[in-house]
């Protein structure tokens, strides 16, 4: 189902039409990273302020791998929460269709898997420099 029509197609281009699990349009996803990017900058910042210990910097982790997550999907236009539930949204936002095709949905989870991986290596990078920053 495409746009309200249904799209009978061959399993490849079924994999090619189904594989994105698209942002809902109007979806928060972006919302959160500006805001998590922020959180991360403003929790360095303290922490260099009350002169935290150097390990205690790995905290600004945390809000910088939801932040990179936030990013790398609407950069990707990818909703990793969709593509892991094996649904996906053409349509009007607050509904989902599920993925019918199992090499789509495993792409799908497949890449969901890979958002996750990058974000966490991204975040896990910038809490190391945080902590290896001089200051």
């Amino acid at each position: 189902m495409q746009n309200g029509t249904l799209v009978v197609a061959d399993s490849v281009s079924a994999v090619q039409q189904t594989a994105p699990a698209a942002l809902e349009a109007g979806a928060p996803r972006l919302a959160a990273s500006p805001s998590m990017h922020n959180t991360a900058v403003v929790l360095f910042g303290v922490l260099v302020v009350i002169d935290a210990p150097p390990l205690a910097r790995l905290l600004v982790a945390a809000p910088a791998i939801i932040a990179a997550s936030g990013y790398l999907q609407a950069w990707l236009k990818f909703c990793a929460g969709f593509g892991s539930a094996g649904v996906f949204n053409f349509g009007d936002v607050g509904t989902t269709e599920s993925v019918a095709d199992a090499a789509a949905k495993r792409a799908d989870r497949r890449r969901a898997l890979q958002i996750g991986a990058a974000s966490f290596a991204i975040g896990i990078a910038v809490g190391i420099v945080a902590v290896l920053l001089p200051v």
